[in-house]
């Protein structure tokens, strides 16, 4: 599906959704969106707007590109990340765009909240004096980096719920669910950091003049992202030490159980060798036609057991 939006020479707006009986001369500048298009409407990248062949491969790739920025003679290119919670996971989508001072042209083979969400706002727009491509480009940018904070927010309300274990789980899930946050903080760690990376080259670029005319706009973005670098990499820091803990406690009562176990051995291990003496067969011994035998080898088993436990309990190795 192809949307236009364009700003007429009479500052108007007028919105359609083809593109092949369209005067491009006739507007101040236009936005074009691409959603979800079919191989027959992403034949205009290159034949209507001849946009670059490696822009074009970028856009068509399925695999899911690194967000960057790239020069060209008459518009930049932009690859940006939009990022939206699932029920256990964090799904990434690529949205893309061409920006020149009289165009803005967005590509995504998925669905987009953002784009949808600033296009209908401008279809509605009445104030339209001082709007720009580059002013759209920010609010759709904005848009990107603001659906990114629900997203952390929720993994941070599920980390609290493994750092507190409100539903007394056992450890083992436990564990298995800090490494499934672990992983979806860093899913989303190669979105925002890539995304900041951007936004600092941007603002420190020279040939994006008119970008740099609304720098305050960029560098809040910007802003934000640094926040949200900063949750990213705090909330890992919190699930290292919980996992630290977790495998410590489980040490810890392993010892426990080793130390009660070691004790019990050695109390039995004499034990077991007056047993053993005792349960000889050889003819000459005294002991097995002595009339107080038995009991003398129970009691003596029983004092050399007792005076065990009570030199473990002054050595307070229990």
């Amino acid at each position: 599906m192809i949307n236009f939006i364009g700003i007429t020479k009479a500052n108007t707006i007028e919105k359609h959704d083809s593109i092949d009986r369209i005067n491009i001369e006739n507007y101040q500048w236009f936005w074009v969106d691409f959603n979800e298009p079919t191989m027959e409407e992403t034949t205009h990248l290159s034949n209507t707007f001849r946009f670059h062949v490696l822009a074009i491969e970028d856009c068509l790739n399925q695999t899911l590109q690194r967000p960057k920025l790239d020069y060209y003679d008459n518009y930049t290119f932009f690859i940006t990340h939009t990022v939206r919670g699932g029920e256990s996971e964090v799904i990434k989508e690529e949205l893309d765009f061409f920006i020149s001072e009289n165009f803005m042209v967005t590509f995504h083979l998925h669905p987009s909240i953002e784009v949808t969400e600033v296009f209908s706002r401008l279809a509605m727009q009445k104030d339209i004096q001082n709007m720009t491509t580059q002013h759209v480009f920010y609010e759709l940018l904005d848009k990107i980096v603001d659906n990114y904070f629900p997203v952390i927010y929720k993994i941070e309300d599920k980390l609290d719920e493994i750092e507190n274990n409100t539903l007394n789980r056992r450890m083992d899930n436990l564990l298995n669910d800090l490494f499934e946050t672990r992983y979806l903080l860093l899913t989303l760690m190669h979105s925002v950091h890539p995304m900041r990376d951007l936004l600092y080259r941007m603002l420190n670029s020279q040939h994006l003049k008119n970008i740099l005319k609304k720098k305050e706009y960029f560098s809040d973005i910007y802003d934000h992202l640094l926040k949200l670098s900063d949750m990213v990499m705090s909330n890992r820091e919190i699930t290292a030490d919980i996992r630290d803990n977790y495998l410590s406690l489980n040490s810890h009562q392993t010892n426990n159980v080793m130390k009660v176990l070691t004790i019990m051995t050695s109390i039995f291990a004499p034990l077991t060798f007056v047993a053993g003496i005792f349960g000889m067969n050889f003819h000459h011994m005294p002991e097995l036609e002595w009339e107080y035998g038995y009991p003398f080898s129970l009691i003596l088993m029983g004092l050399i057991g007792l005076g065990l436990l009570i030199w473990f309990k002054k050595k307070k190795w229990f």
